[in-house]
């Protein structure tokens, strides 16, 4: 099984960390598929962004407040892409890793089962709000989900079976304001998923500095790695065991920073991790393989057989 990294990109049409991805990316790349949504191709100028961007006819349009077909393409293309996809992670151009590839993998191991999404009832008051137009809904439906997160396979199969099927609740969603912040726990409410002992593990996996927001809508932007960064990172990284990545990270904010986090800071704590694949990661490859050299074996057979019908009888 495999990890699709699903980035939604638009505006310059760079990752901000593109050196730190692929680095980070590459002692796990026998698990680790790459998608790219973008707005215009003929803004992408790095080679790696060109060669894992998703085809012109997945590309709808979108704008800052109306995200929701980008995440739903990306999603769907990364679906159909790769069967072994099972673990999608929703990322943007300004997300960056902040934990060892070791460390990666282990949750992806331990968790693969699970999709970890924060969610929680709407901290906006929807009667004076239109975000994702809730107040043409039910109450119950009245929630709110972190932007950005961890799907795994059978809720983006729940999430495109419901937009398929329920397409005017839908519509009238999506049509609201940043109806990323809550689609996508109103569709896990609806299949049942949010029980607190289910399936839905509600947590962040983005470090979000929303007490420093840089717009209504916006939050802090790491750029300096200052004593405030410094102290908000190590605090959320202490408490918060399925973080995975940061944001928004600016293109200026110190490399040697995150690498220091990723492969230094937690070394004692990573080295301990033991990671014990799953017997059904260990079933699909020995299935792959069979079905991979099932022709030459056939052949083989075949050819003993003959060899023996014509020299040995």
């Amino acid at each position: 099984m495999k990890i699709a990294l699903c980035f939604i990109i638009s505006y310059d049409h760079i990752l901000n960390k593109e050196k730190i991805w692929k680095e980070w990316i590459e002692p796990n790349k026998d698990i680790i598929n790459v998608y790219f949504y973008y707005k215009d191709f003929n803004k992408i100028k790095s080679q790696w962004i060109r060669d894992h961007a998703l085809p012109p006819n997945y590309i709808c349009k979108t704008d800052y407040a109306h995200v929701i077909p980008a995440y739903l393409s990306v999603m769907r293309f990364a679906l159909t892409q790769d069967n072994e996809n099972n673990w999608f992670c929703m990322l943007t151009d300004s997300c960056c890793p902040i934990i060892s590839p070791k460390r990666f993998r282990y949750l992806f191991y331990t968790y693969y089962k699970k999709s970890i999404m924060s969610w929680k009832p709407a901290w906006w008051n929807p009667a004076f709000c239109n975000r994702a137009n809730l107040h043409l809904l039910p109450k119950e439906l009245h929630l709110g989900n972190d932007p950005w997160f961890v799907v795994n396979k059978e809720h983006v199969l729940q999430i495109l079976t419901f937009v398929n099927n329920k397409r005017d609740v839908t519509k009238t969603i999506s049509s609201g304001n940043i109806a990323n912040e809550s689609l996508f726990a109103i569709i896990l409410y609806c299949y049942r998923q949010l029980d607190l002992k289910g399936p839905v593990i509600s947590a962040s996996t983005h470090l979000t500095d929303w007490t420093r927001m840089t717009s209504p809508t916006s939050p802090h932007i790491f750029k300096e790695a200052d004593e405030k960064d410094i102290k908000f990172i190590d605090s959320e990284l202490n408490k918060n065991k399925y973080a995975m990545f940061i944001r928004k990270v600016a293109p200026e904010f110190p490399n040697d920073i995150i690498r220091e986090y990723i492969y230094e800071k937690y070394i004692e704590e990573d080295n301990k991790l033991v990671l014990k694949e799953p017997n059904i990661f260990i079933y699909n490859k020995f299935k792959r393989n069979v079905y991979y050299y099932s022709p030459y074996m056939v052949i083989v057979i075949i050819s003993c057989f003959l060899y023996s019908y014509l020299y040995l009888i």
